[in-house]
């Protein structure tokens, strides 16, 4: 297995500021209200959870699609990529808001395209939230020549999306790229003739789990 260098051990930079905040409320409430720091704190904790970020090591295997987010799996079904515009099968990560929110990159390859949609803030677990909610899309080219869209989407209490990659970049499977706050989900296209290795309910765990096998052969060539 191969464990590349990771940039932001623990805790995500994006949490530093949000848990450096709410500890000092928490400590001056605990100098004048006691009894009232309580809920503090416990808010310091939930915090402190949502913002952790932990290393991941990422299976072997040079066609394998990797999780992008921690999460539960709501859709596994055939459908239209509108961001690389090609027949796909797409395969959806909810995230709540005690997972893990720290996306990464399900192949290795070179980012083709990002853009951003705006959008509405519906419930992320639902099939309406992938193209009616604001989004980030990241098109990404293997070095094998698959196609793998990789679409970051706000959710019910999500506010901002984070996507730190650009087009000409070149990412290894697994890389942190990305960051969405409170509660979301990751849609990831792939192309068809991919072997979904999840199902609808699966918990998963970004860059560890394997959610499918792209094809041997490239069977399309859309970007």
């Amino acid at each position: 297995m191969n464990k590349p260098p990771y940039p932001h051990p623990l805790i995500a930079r994006e949490g530093w500021p949000f848990l450096a905040g709410i500890v000092i409320i928490s400590v001056l409430v605990s100098i004048w209200w006691p009894g009232v720091s309580i809920i503090f704190w416990l808010l310091s904790l939930f915090v402190l959870q949502f913002f952790r970020d932990p290393a991941r090591v990422a299976p072997e295997g040079e066609l394998a699609v990797l999780s992008p987010a921690d999460g539960r799996i709501v859709a596994v079904e055939e459908v239209h990529d509108p961001y690389a515009n090609r027949e796909a099968i797409k395969i959806s990560v909810f995230m709540n808001v005690f997972n893990v929110h720290s996306n990464r990159a399900p192949v290795k390859g070179t980012v083709v395209s990002v853009n951003y949609f705006a959008g509405k803030f519906f419930n992320a677990a639902l099939d309406k939230a992938s193209l009616e909610n604001e989004r980030n899309a990241m098109v990404v080219r293997t070095p094998e020549g698959h196609v793998v869209t990789a679409v970051q989407v706000a959710g019910l209490v999500a506010k901002r999306i984070l996507c730190y990659a650009k087009p000409g970049d070149a990412l290894y499977a697994g890389q942190r790229y990305g960051f969405i706050r409170f509660g979301s989900r990751v849609d990831v296209y792939l192309p068809p003739g991919s072997r979904p290795r999840v199902a609808i309910g699966d918990k998963v765990q970004a860059t560890s789990t394997t959610l499918a096998d792209l094809p041997a052969a490239v069977l399309e060539q859309q970007s």
